[in-house]
């Protein structure tokens, strides 16, 4: 059987070789997507430069938040899902590969059966038992088998985009559900602080009232005023603890308390944040890529659909043996056959060509979406350009209106004391100045949030290379963080 193995392989193996042929179907191209020279927004000094070329953990110095970020990133579930997807997709990719190679089986007839120790009647001939393998290569004339690889390169491509979208979301979610705990915290204390103030002018107003100094209406103001402080504290000790659970959540664990680090107003970031030239955002941008990716998969598809309307040319060869007894073997049948063989559709070709049109119509549905998702991408990039510098220019006038309100408050409670002045004007100082608080934290909160979501939509920090871009130098990670359960 292995001379005639080797005569069959030295026949066979040059009929293997590649067979070059057209591929069906347009090339893709990338399309053609204006591109302003430049952000509303942007200091045309600062195009050369992007905020989204620092890694997340050069943008966010708060080390508490840069540990709360690596454990999101460690265990967050929909990340798992997203890295379990793209090796999906890269065994598909080598599954469409293995059609280059010829499919290769073997079967076989070993009848062994017995009844009262005789053999099962059978047909007296060489063939009752026998060994063949069987060999099967579609020659890729049209096409069809490199687009279908060329669409499932694509798909692994666009998963793989997805996963740094991904990525990118868990960080700058982590990031504004930090600072909106950061915000809460800052929140719960001027309301501690207001009730506190509130209490004290409460006992002042019933120690007045005994004395006769104001009336019953006067120190129902002030209780009013203290129970309005006091629901406020409660509702925002009640939303405190719901995003210690909303950031639970994103780092893959059951709700629990979430430690802090630095305070709202400690946080360093960026004073100039410039965002580079629009044309980059198309390159860096995962969910942009990740479009066309999808669109470059579709237009191999159309190439494919094509070819399945033109007939299959493919190799089929058989090599076996036979023998009677092949356990006893001394000169069994050899036998081996190679012929090339072809399908041509007839009755389906309608249907192919069908498939062919919804495929086009599914291409031009993706383009559509490229180009919405290129609209998206800018319109979000503006949205926190403006958003940075407003909030900017918002915050230091908040702050000064802050810093008036405390003065007007120091003098509305010195002169109420002084009997100079009604309780009215204490409980429009002091309510004026609980208000401007919590407007000023809202404020704060917003510029900082507004930097981390312009870094997310330009894409910040992602390169092709993925996962390591993710990770900075090992940070060790709290013990007492509550561990998943």
């Amino acid at each position: 059987m292995l001379p005639l193995l080797k005569k069959f392989l030295v026949l066979a193996v040059p009929v293997f070789l590649p067979v070059a042929g057209c591929a069906m179907g347009p090339d893709y191209t990338p399309p053609n997507v204006p591109v302003p020279d430049s952000f509303r927004m942007a200091q045309p000094a600062s195009d050369s430069s992007s905020i989204a070329n620092l890694p997340w953990w050069e943008l966010l110095h708060d080390e508490e938040l840069q540990r709360l970020v690596r454990i999101a990133l460690e265990e967050n579930k929909d990340l798992k899902r997203a890295v379990a997807a793209v090796e999906e997709y890269e065994a598909r990719a080598l599954i469409a590969k293995m059609d280059f190679a010829p499919q290769l089986s073997v079967a076989g007839n070993l009848p062994v059966a017995r009844e009262g120790g005789v053999h099962f009647p059978g047909f007296p001939n060489q063939f009752n038992h026998y060994v063949q393998g069987s060999l099967s290569w579609e020659l890729d004339i049209w096409g069809r088998i490199r687009r279908s690889n060329e669409a499932a390169l694509g798909d692994l491509l666009a998963q793989e985009e997805n996963r740094r979208a991904v990525i990118l979301q868990l960080v700058s979610g982590v990031a504004q559900s930090y600072f909106d705990l950061r915000q809460l915290d800052m929140q719960v204390e001027i309301a501690k602080r207001t009730l506190k103030s509130w209490q004290e002018s409460v006992d002042i107003a019933h120690a007045r009232l005994e004395e006769g100094v104001i009336t019953q209406l006067d120190a129902d103001q002030f209780e009013a005023q203290r129970a309005n402080a006091a629901a406020r504290t409660a509702d925002l000790e009640r939303q405190m603890v719901q995003k210690e659970n909303e950031i639970s959540v994103l780092l893959g664990r059951n709700p629990a308390a979430i430690p802090r680090g630095r305070s709202l107003l400690e946080q360093a970031l960026p004073s100039e944040v410039p965002p580079g030239l629009p044309s980059e955002l198309l390159q860096r941008r995962p969910d942009v890529v990740q479009v066309e990716q999808q669109l470059a998969a579709v237009t191999a598809r159309i190439g494919a659909a094509k070819a399945d309307r033109f007939p299959r040319f493919t190799l089929t060869g058989i090599l076996g043996v036979a023998s009677p007894q092949l356990t006893r073997m001394v000169n069994p049948g050899q036998f081996a056959l190679l012929a090339p063989q072809f399908a041509e559709p007839l009755f389906n070709a309608q249907i192919l060509g069908f498939q062919q049109r919804q495929v086009e119509a599914q291409a031009r549905q993706i383009l559509a979406q490229y180009e919405q998702t290129i609209l998206v991408a800018f319109r979000e990039v503006e949205d926190a350009l403006v958003a940075v510098h407003k909030t900017r220019e918002q915050t230091q006038a908040q702050e000064a209106q802050v810093t008036s309100l405390q003065s007007a408050l120091e003098l509305a409670t010195l002169r109420y004391q002084g009997g100079v002045a009604n309780y009215l004007d204490v409980l429009i100082a002091q309510q004026s100045l609980f208000d401007a608080e919590l407007s000023l934290t809202a404020t704060r909160r917003l510029h900082l949030v507004s930097i981390v979501q312009l870094y997310r939509a330009l894409g910040g920090g992602w390169v092709p290379d993925g996962m390591t871009q993710a990770f900075p130098a090992p940070v060790p990670v709290r013990q007492d963080l509550p561990a998943a359960r």
